[in-house]
């Protein structure tokens, strides 16, 4: 089952195999030689030249002193101002008591406050827990409870949420809360009180962080699963784990231009708008470890809001831009998308969800911007494949293929037996990248983490040339009648009507056969389409049983949680009709 390319490539393209790049880039004495280390008793192969900890990292990047490290509604925080902050706030964590291995929790939107706060904690040898910012207060209480954080640093929304449950909190002993209106109360201060307002980051004193021994593989962040099913785990990440993804991107993009047949150019500052949460791994560890280390801007929005994001896209002449695929289609498909200077735009880039080849082939010819994707999880710390350039437009429906410092392989229900190439089984995924485990869940870990790999719950397959294809998540594959069917086929089948912007294929009660597939979709503005149409545009290009038995139709974008992951248990509620039915 190959691929087929979405427009016609470059005659002579690929200059290079993969493996010859991966080679070229790799050879001794260059940028991304690889070397064994044991972490945690497995031999494992490591990016040579990764920096070996985030404190090096921020003290690195205040070498990009003037230049803007984030923008945020008029307010510019340079890499020198950003620097000051991160070391008056880390002193005053140590004032506060926290030293190495105490849990700091992060709860805000994204704001310049969020990077201040990060590399705060983590630049003492302390562990960053961000927090889901979309949680209710309840569910941030348990992220809280669950880490044994001893200080959170919130914004106000968030702080609005949980003041009345501070008390319920006997490990949590100091709040600071970011752009309060009044004075807080009882464990809270405002953070305006230890580092003052962004503006005046710039004039704080020129100091040192205070004195931290920290090594590669020391413990980092804890992020925690999305949660869609049963309680969400903290995911335990070490300083290597999130270094490894600075040079991950580097060698994904390098690899890009030799298989152009172009040399590879040294990396120049671009300007990210950066719209997917910073709680998120793909965010934090993708995006802003690069971020840092290349003096890239970052752009945050208060909220995503297309109109919005084409005129920061116009103002700050932004580069690269994602996080979602619902995010490109909006902007595709806005009606007012002409009457901006989009053309800064060099990347479109998304992760945490699929994507319909004819997406990829839209970025490319209305924008003139080149797609990318990639897999990766929480439990990965983001990036294992990258998927960029040609070789997205060659295989629109892959993920891409790995990053030279990590391993795939696929394996059967048996948990034991690795499947030949082009075989469905489950994805497992080893590498520097790959997490400790789950925090304080020794269970959870033992079943997930097996001598270096981790079990994703993806289904996939893997071609000759190591392309990956994620066909479904085990646990969202419909089975009709002993015949299995993959969401994600039939999705990008329904993607394709010209009609339809975002769907979401979901398996509902039969009583005979088990689940029969079913769709909700949403149309692009001024579209239509009906039931029936689209019913026969699957018919048509693929097997009957595949054919969703019913659709349903939704006014806005299918609901997502915050890592852009399809809420799709929430979406069979609207089939309750055909559910009483198969009862």
């Amino acid at each position: 089952m190959a691929s087929e390319p979405i427009i016609a490539l470059p005659a002579g393209w690929p200059a290079m195999s993969l493996a010859d790049a991966t080679a070229r880039l790799t050879a001794p004495g260059m940028k991304f030689e690889m070397e064994m280390a044991d972490i945690n008793g497995v031999s494992t192969r490591v990016w040579k030249n990764a920096p070996p900890s985030l404190r090096w990292l921020v003290e690195a990047s205040r070498g990009h002193g003037a230049r803007d490290f984030t923008v945020y509604e008029g307010e510019r925080v340079t890499f020198e101002a950003h620097f000051r902050a991160v070391v008056a706030l880390a002193h005053h964590l140590v004032e506060l008591g926290v030293g190495k291995g105490d849990r700091v929790a992060i709860a805000m939107r994204n704001l310049p406050e969020w990077p201040l706060a990060f590399f705060a904690v983590t630049a003492i040898g302390a562990i960053a827990v961000p927090l889901n910012a979309w949680w209710t207060g309840g569910e941030l209480e348990y992220g809280l409870s669950d880490s044994g954080a001893r200080v959170l640093i919130v914004d106000a929304e968030r702080h609005a949420r949980l003041r009345d449950r501070y008390d319920s909190l006997p490990a949590l002993e100091h709040v600071l809360v970011a752009r309060v209106d009044a004075p807080p109360t009882g464990k809270a201060r405002a953070l305006d009180s230890v580092v003052g307002p962004t503006g005046a980051w710039g004039e704080l004193p020129d100091r040192p962080l205070p004195p931290a021994t920290i090594a590669t593989d020391d413990d980092a962040t804890i992020f925690y699963t999305s949660g869609t099913t049963g309680a969400p785990k903290g995911a335990l990440g070490t300083h290597r784990n999130l270094m490894t993804n600075i040079l991950s991107g580097g060698f994904s993009a390098a690899r890009a231009y030799l298989r152009r047949g172009e040399m590879p150019p040294e990396p120049t500052p671009r300007v990210l708008l950066t719209v997917i949460p910073l709680f998120h791994v793909t965010a934090c560890s993708a995006t802003m470890m690069g971020v840092l280390a290349t003096g890239s801007t970052m752009v945050f929005m208060r909220k995503w809001d297309t109109v919005r994001a084409m005129e920061l896209i116009e103002r700050e002449k932004v580069n690269l831009t994602g996080g979602v695929p619902t995010i490109a289609w909006q902007l595709l498909e806005h009606p007012d998308r002409g009457r901006y200077d989009l053309s800064s735009l060099e990347a479109i880039a998304y992760g945490g969800a699929p994507s319909a080849p004819e997406l990829v082939r839209r970025i490319y010819e209305e924008f003139g911007a080149l797609p990318g994707n990639g897999w990766g999880m929480t439990e990965t710390m983001a990036t294992v494949t990258s998927h960029t350039a040609e070789d997205y437009l060659n295989r629109p429906d892959s993920a891409g293929p790995p990053v030279a410092a990590a391993d795939l392989k696929i394996v059967a229900e048996d948990g034991v037996t690795e499947l030949p190439v082009g075989t469905i089984g489950e994805l497992w995924a080893r590498g520097p990248m790959i997490v400790k485990g789950y925090w304080n869940k020794p269970e959870a870990t033992a079943e997930t983490f097996v001598d270096g790999w981790v079990r994703t719950g993806d289904l996939a397959r893997i071609d000759e040339e190591g392309f990956v294809f994620i066909v479904d998540r085990a646990k969202d594959m419909v089975l009709r009648g002993g015949e299995n069917i993959y969401s994600i086929e039939v999705e990008n089948v329904l993607y394709a009507h010209p009609a339809v912007t975002d769907c979401a294929l979901v398996g509902i009660p039969h009583r005979t056969l088990g689940e029969e597939p079913a769709a909700v979709v949403h149309l692009c503005p001024g579209c239509q389409a009906s039931e029936a149409e689209l019913q026969a545009w699957v018919r048509e290009r693929l097997a009957a049983f595949k054919v969703p038995v019913a659709i349903r139709f939704c006014a806005e974008p299918l609901p997502r949680n915050a890592n852009g992951k399809i809420l799709k248990k929430d979406l069979k509620a609207l089939f309750a009709d055909r559910v009483s039915a198969a009862a």
